[in-house]
């Protein structure tokens, strides 16, 4: 069977296997499944069908990356890698764009201007040795297989079949040299797998393919019912993440990037346990050395740096945004503690405002967005506003009327609960 595998990987590669050929294969593997092993036998099949980043031996022990399945207002790699670096790791992070309610993370840095996420592989590699990080596009050279698998997939409907995600998602992290590697799986409401045993099957899927290719690998099960942290919108997440770097984050999204900072900083020997790694992580964004490390990265890709130095957020916004949108502010028609916020229904909102994509060719209006007055737990008064939504021209009434009823209050005081629901090793 492993043999079977490699040809077939070969064969998607130089075109010898048929498009019938491949959707029959794929209907297989959806309707059947794969072992354990014919899953890293397919993953490292597809890692080595390009480019495989090479590293120094003084540093081959400290190339770490981290993966997200995506979620509303996740910016934790913006924060996490830099933070990273900072730690003395090396993070080559290799991103893609996203579909969905907002761009990925290419999307968002390219609201900085002049941020160019294009490099080759020696551009890569000279980056991350000199300052320790460089957060890039997938070039054709790396894993030119998956193109054709993935495409595939979502023409024959077998997107949802956890081998060929796994294989996806791990083959393109493998193919970055890394030694560990942190994944964040996320489940509810507005995640890719909204129910958590399926998250919790992903993610044990990805961890034994990965850590069966040598990578040592954790992942962390995360809740997607409320939006990550308070911005949702590619400029106004970076806002965002520059004041987490600068040590004023929201407390959910700089409890994620500790985390998995922590667990990376283990992993590699760089901190004795999880907890040491995490309070490094912390340390990095409060004293300053993050944020530095950011802007390194920034100045490097050819971005300004300059809408990143005032301590001022409007100055920063008007920077990356421009001053030609417009604000509705949406109040509070009772009082109350907030229990929840529907994370779809905001993420439809951004959507409707231009700051996705349903389609890969899509245009991303990267300025517009939403942000949150409050978290879960907030008191709310009766008319004080509770989101903020920044848009072009009049505001759409089928936006608004999306977000009736995506705000819940309680009589009683809230305690919020971590977002982190369990480890997998």
């Amino acid at each position: 069977m492993s043999e079977a595998i490699r040809r077939l990987v070969q064969g998607v590669v130089d075109g010898s296997l048929s498009d019938d050929e491949l959707a029959e294969w794929l209907r297989d593997v959806f309707d059947e499944g794969l072992s354990e092993q014919d899953t890293v036998t397919l993953t490292e099949a597809m890692r080595d069908s390009g480019d495989v980043l090479e590293w120094s031996s003084d540093i081959s022990d400290l190339v770490v990356d981290k993966h997200s399945t995506g979620g509303v207002g996740d910016k934790v790699s913006l924060v996490l890698a830099p933070a990273l670096a900072s730690c003395g790791l090396k993070v080559p992070m290799i991103s893609g764009r996203g579909l969905g309610h907002t761009g990925g993370t290419l999307d968002k840095l390219e609201s900085i201007p002049g941020f160019s996420v294009e490099m080759g592989i020696s551009g890569i590699r000279e980056q991350v040795e000199g300052i320790g990080v460089a957060m890039v596009g997938q070039s054709d050279a790396l894993v030119p297989a998956d193109r054709r698998m993935y495409a595939m997939r979502d023409v024959t409907g077998t997107v949802a079949s956890i081998p060929l995600i796994t294989s996806s998602i791990v083959s393109k992290k493998a193919a970055e040299g890394l030694s560990a590697l942190v994944l964040d799986v996320k489940f509810g409401r507005a995640a890719f797998m909204p129910e958590r045993e399926h998250a919790e099957e992903l993610a044990r899927s990805l961890v034994d393919a990965a850590n069966g290719m040598g990578i040592a690998t954790t992942a962390v099960l995360t809740s997607m019912e409320q939006p990550l942290g308070c911005a949702i919108g590619n400029s106004l997440e970076v806002l965002e993440s520059v004041e987490t770097l600068c040590g004023r984050g929201p407390e959910d999204l700089e409890e994620l990037v500790c985390v998995q900072g922590g667990l990376l900083l283990q992993a590699t020997g760089l901190a004795a346990g999880f907890e040491a790694g995490a309070v490094m992580i912390h340390d990095s964004l409060h004293d300053g050395s993050a944020f530095q490390r950011f802007r390194e990265m920034v100045q490097a890709q050819g971005g300004d740096a300059s809408v990143l130095d005032s301590d001022a957020s409007l100055t920063r916004g008007l920077g990356l945004m421009g001053p030609e949108l417009n604000t509705t502010e949406l109040s509070s028609g009772s009082a109350g503690w907030v229990e929840d916020i529907d994370a779809m229904a905001i993420a439809t909102a951004c959507l409707g405002l231009g700051a996705g994509r349903t389609r890969l060719g899509d245009i991303v209006d990267r300025a517009v967005g939403a942000i949150l007055e409050v978290q879960v737990g907030d008191r709310l008064e009766v008319g004080e506003p509770w989101m903020v939504l920044y848009h072009r021209g009049e505001m759409d009434r089928g936006v608004l009327e999306g977000l009736l009823g995506s705000i819940t209050l309680s009589d009683e005081e809230v305690v919020p609960k971590s977002r982190i629901a369990e480890v997998f090793e």
